[in-house]
């Protein structure tokens, strides 16, 4: 039997009062460690995307300085994680949870997609990287989908749509701009932040699978380990002049390390 009008509004009107009762229910059924956890990943959350954002803007003055090192940038940042986690590690003296290949498969990928991302900030602005970095949403939830078998809601599907077609009009924006000031070479940059962004998809996926059977401190010590040797074969072969031309000085490597 069809509905009237004012009967279906009021039928859509109850439904979303009870969708909304039960999110209400549910934030006041967490109590102590629940919500401490829950809250605990909404700030962990924001601290690493403030991050991200910082080590975007050193990736920019660098750049603008000619500075052409994107291997060198992350080889510091593994050496420290590394030495940070490392120490840990080796006081605890466990054995390896996970085959050694592993790891170095997955730091492959990392290495390789902080490569593109880095370099994509010489060819085109920090505002569209920032941007088309999002791409890593859409291309986690189908990894996740067919290798983990997560399932997502309606809502979560409209939204990375949503996340497509917003990254779709960035590069249309891009390809249309009659400004080049963001970059000498726009179309290449944001090819490049799409290949890291993916490469960073797989990584974090394995990272999700990996992490459920290991120790997080196995994980970042074995990550930034291999990271770091694969990254000093790269600089090697790749940046060796550009590193041995870099005017060190105090504002250089206080950029480097961050």
């Amino acid at each position: 039997m069809a509905l009237s009008e004012d009967e279906a509004g009021e039928y859509s009107s109850s439904s979303s009062k009870k969708r909304w009762m039960m999110k209400v229910k549910w934030i006041k059924s967490l109590r102590g460690k629940e919500l401490y956890r829950l809250l605990g990943a909404i700030a962990l959350g924001q601290f690493a995307s403030l991050l991200i954002t910082f080590t975007g803007l050193t990736s920019t003055v660098l750049a603008l300085r000619g500075i052409d090192a994107p291997m060198f940038q992350s080889l510091c940042t593994y050496l420290l994680s590394t030495c940070f986690y490392g120490i840990i590690f080796f006081i605890r003296r466990k054995p390896l949870q996970v085959s050694w290949y592993y790891y170095l498969l997955l730091a492959l990928m990392d290495v390789e997609g902080n490569y593109f991302v880095v370099k994509a900030y010489e060819y085109t602005s920090l505002t569209s990287v920032m941007l088309l970095d999002c791409w890593t949403i859409p291309c986690v939830l189908i990894l996740t989908w067919l290798f983990i078998k997560t399932k997502y809601s309606v809502g979560q599907l409209i939204g990375v749509f949503t996340c497509i077609l917003g990254l779709g009009l960035v590069i249309l924006s891009d390809v249309h701009s009659k400004d080049r000031s963001g970059g000498s070479n726009v179309i290449l940059g944001d090819a490049l932040v799409i290949i890291g962004a993916t490469l960073y998809a797989f990584t974090n996926v394995s990272e999700e699978f990996i992490i459920k059977k290991v120790d997080f401190v196995e994980l970042m010590t074995f990550l930034g380990l291999f990271g770091f040797l694969i990254s000093g074969c790269q600089v090697l072969i790749l940046e060796r002049n550009e590193v041995s031309n870099i005017s060190w000085n105090r504002n250089a490597c206080r950029f480097f390390l961050f």
